[in-house]
């Protein structure tokens, strides 16, 4: 059986920088802050590639 997780992550955008935050998509999850990091595009694609190793089976959703 696969087993479909949701990553929700938000994204409060600033012209110098983006706050980011997420939670999981099961029962009794609670939101984490994941910090600040730069807005550019390279510092927006390391945020996706962190997230895609550390929840590997998971589906990300903005």
């Amino acid at each position: 059986m696969n087993k479909h997780n949701i990553l929700f992550i938000g994204l409060d955008t600033h012209k110098e920088f983006i706050e980011v935050d997420y939670i999981e998509d099961h029962r009794g999850a609670q939101p984490e802050h994941f910090g600040r990091v730069p807005s550019s595009k390279i510092a927006v694609k390391k945020l996706v590639r962190h997230f895609e190793s550390k929840y590997p089976d998971v589906t990300l959703c903005k």
